[in-house]
Order: structure tokens, then sequence, then C-alpha cells
């Protein structure tokens, strides 16, 4: 196979092409979020419950996703290292390999979510608004390969460099989501099933468009026919040894926010929960730019560990921080300059009013995590890119389990620093963290040049 544009981008200067595939997936990426908080006010019109409901099945929902981005991860990582080899042998088999485990993974993680769907809903408060919440979650999780799919085939065109394919659908699934929700959940009247139904259809295009591109128009630099398939099972070992651990990241993220708020409700009550709910949704946003970053390094990495050129996978570590803490200190300044501005979106009723000045604090206290992020997204999706997913994992569950925990109940409760005390902790533990996330990649790359020198 000749080499595209693409590959060629992927394959020369690291910077170039970490700018070239950064941009478009943080464009996408925010357009996910904005649906989603639209998703939410289309819901809100129809009650307290209906949107109660949205809620519980929201982390079940987060979950799925997680899924797929580690997957897709782990097909992206291998795939790239094949490609930066000049192996496009494998990297075609590679490729396939992950269209047959993401199918498989489809089918099995619908099969689990609908079975337990009931039992974990009624676990984790839900029996008030249960009818509405098992109207809404049959629905999206019948259709998981929906939700599934697109990130995971995602990660074969971004290991190929072919970013808007990559990113084209997400945004059209998000765009397409925002128009006709009214009209499913409104129009024709099939209330929170009808935000479901949005959600499904949504998706689905996406996979059909991604479908078309590998199976009909046949364009793609990777290649989806019988004649490149040889079944390898260390392929689909490669494939979940980075994204498995990937997507266990998600769930320690959300595992997180769980002790938080119990900790939060310990010393500060509901209120305290409220403002972290609120500010935390405004600096995850914060958080995009450095983790769009940290996603392009994933293939930038793969493809120059994949060829050997170890000074190549240090300029990519090196410059996803550089561009990523740029972004976020832009960022991180907008946040704390504007902050009682966008406090006044949560807190816009005469019930929540009180909320305004408690949400615009907790921002200017914690857009500073936001400086952390680029060390450690950068880090960990560099580990990931060479294929050492269970490393990056090690390190996120270092930095949040322990060190984040550890110090926020020691200045909260300890110190008894209360809700102020458990974010300073926040902030400590998770810049020690993150700093030695990317002590730990410099440090490996440092292994790797070194080896190379000496003819190992």
């Amino acid at each position: 196979m000749e080499k595209n544009s693409n590959i060629e981008m992927i394959t020369g200067d690291p910077k170039k092409a970490i700018n070239k595939l950064a941009l478009p997936i943080i464009a996408s990426m925010l357009l996910i979020m904005a649906n989603n908080i639209i998703d939410s006010i289309w819901v809100a019109g129809l009650g307290a419950e209906p949107l109660a409901a949205l809620g519980y099945v929201t982390p079940l929902f987060m979950i799925l996703i997680g899924i797929g981005n580690g997957i897709g991860a782990g097909g992206n990582s291998l795939i790239s290292r094949y490609i930066g080899a000049e192996n496009h042998k494998s990297a075609n088999n590679a490729a396939i390999h992950n269209f047959i485990l993401g199918v498989i993974i489809s089918i099995a993680v619908s099969a689990i979510l609908l079975g337990l769907l009931k039992p974990l809903l009624i676990v984790m408060g839900a029996e008030a608004v249960l009818s509405y919440a098992m109207e809404y979650g049959i629905v999206i999780f019948s259709f998981s390969f929906a939700m599934l799919l697109p990130p995971i085939f995602g990660g074969a065109f971004r290991a190929e460099g072919d970013v808007k394919r990559a990113t084209l659908p997400l945004a059209i699934t998000a765009i397409t989501n925002m128009c006709i929700d009214a009209i499913f959940i409104y129009t024709l009247n099939l209330g929170v099933a009808g935000a479901a139904w949005a959600t499904v259809i949504a998706h689905i295009f996406s996979v059909g468009v991604m479908l078309y591109w590998m199976f009909i128009k046949k364009d793609t630099y990777l290649k989806y026919n019988r004649e490149n398939f040889k079944n390898d099972f260390g392929m689909y070992k490669d494939i979940l040894v980075v994204g498995i651990p990937a997507s266990l990241e998600q769930l320690i993220l959300s595992a997180l926010t769980i002790v938080v708020n119990l900790m939060l409700t310990l010393v500060s009550g509901p209120v305290a929960v409220a403002v972290y709910t609120a500010g935390w949704r405004i600096v995850n946003i914060g958080m995009l730019p450095a983790i769009g970053v940290g996603t392009a390094a994933i293939s930038v990495a793969g493809v120059a560990y994949g060829s050997r050129k170890y000074e190549n996978l240090r300029v990519t570590a090196r410059y996803a921080v550089k561009v990523a803490l740029i972004a976020s200190i832009v960022v991180c300044i907008l946040l704390y300059v504007f902050a009682n501005q966008i406090a006044v979106i949560f807190s816009y009723s005469q019930s929540s009013a009180h909320l305004a000045p408690l949400i615009a604090s907790f921002m200017q206290i914690m857009c500073l995590f936001i400086l952390y992020v680029p060390f450690g997204a950068s880090a960990g999706n560099v580990f990931q890119g060479v294929g050492k997913g269970t490393i990056s994992f090690i390190l996120t569950a270092f930095r949040e389990f322990v060190l984040v925990l550890i110090f926020a109940y020691v200045l909260g409760f300890t110190f008894h620093m209360g809700e102020f005390g458990i974010y300073c902790g926040m902030l400590l533990g998770g810049g020690i963290g993150s700093l030695i996330c990317y002590a730990c990649i410099e440090l490996y790359i440092k292994k790797l040049i070194r080896g190379k020198e000496n003819g190992s």
C-alpha cells in the first residue's frame, strides 16, 4: 500500500501530527458535552422525575462510553505500532480484529447491562423513578452497539491519521440528536423513551456512515476484507491489554466522584454536593483541550514506538504537555475571571439563586485542577500508545484513589478544613499524582533510548 497524506502526516513530524489530530478531537468532545447538556434540558421539560431518572441512568451510559473509548484506544495503539513499523499486512489484520472485537463486546455488554439494569438502578436509589429509568435504559442498552462501535472504529481511523473520519460521525451524532430530541420527546409524545430513541437513532446513523466508508466505499487506508484477515488471538489480547485498563480508568473517575460526594455530604451536607456537581461539570469541560491533545498523542506515540524512533516519542510526550498546558492556562484564566457569570447557568431560578456565589468560589479554586491535567493525561495516553495500558491504569488509580482521596480526607477531616479542605486536597493530590505520571513516562522513554543506543 502506498502512503497517503494521512499516513505521511502521522509518520512525519510529531508536532504537526498532534496539531492536526487534536483540534477535531476537541471539537467533537465539546459537541458531545453540549449534546448531553441539551438532552437534559429537553427532558427537564417533562418534570423532575424523568430528569432524575436520566440522572440515574447516565453513570451506566458513561460506563458504556468509557468501554468504547477504552477498546478504541487499544485498537489505535496496536494499529499505530504496525503502521510505524511499516507492517501494512499486520495493520490491516489488526484493524479487522479491532472490528470483530468491537462487535463481540457490543453484544456481551448489551446483554449484561440489560440483565442487570433493574437491580443496578434499585441499588443506585432509583426506586422512586424506576419506571422512567427503565423506560429510558431499556432502549439505550438494547442498542449498546450504536454507542460502543463509533469510538472503537474511530480508534482505527485515528491510527491511520484519518482524524476527520474518526470525529465527523461523532459530531454528526451530537448534532442529529440535538435536532430530533424535541421531536421524539414532545411531537411524537414518547416522553423519556423518546429521548432514548433520539440518542439511539443518532448513534446508529454514525455507525452506518463508518460502515459505508469501510465496506462499501472502501477508500480507507486500512482494508477490511477477507484476504487481509488471519485470526490471531494475540491481536485480541494486545488490544485488550490497553483497552481494558483504559476502560477501567473511566470507572475510577466515576467512583472518585461518588466518594467525594460522600465526603462533602459528611462535612457540609447536600448543598456542598450540589455546588460540586455543578462546578465540576464546568471544570470537566475545561479539561477537554488537554484530554483531546492526549488522545491525539496515542496515535503519534504508537507510530513512533513501532518505528523505534524513540526521540520522536520523547518529542510527542513533551509537545503534548506543552500544547495542552498552554490551552489549559487560557481556560483556567477564563473560568476564574468569568466564574460569577458561568455560575448563573446553574442558579437562575429563585430556589437555587443562593448557590451562585458558592459555585463561583468553587470554580475559582478548582480551575487550578485543569493545570495539572496535561501532565497526567499526556503521560497516560503515551503509555497507552506504546501498548503499556496497565501502567497508565496503575498511575491513574494511584493518583485518584490514593493521593487525591488521602489528601482530601486529611485536609477536610483531620485538619477540620471542611469542604475547602477537600477541594485543596484534591488539588494537592491531583497535582502530585500528575507530575509523578509525567516523570514515569520521561524515565520510560529515556530507558528506551538508552536501550537502542546500546543495541538492545
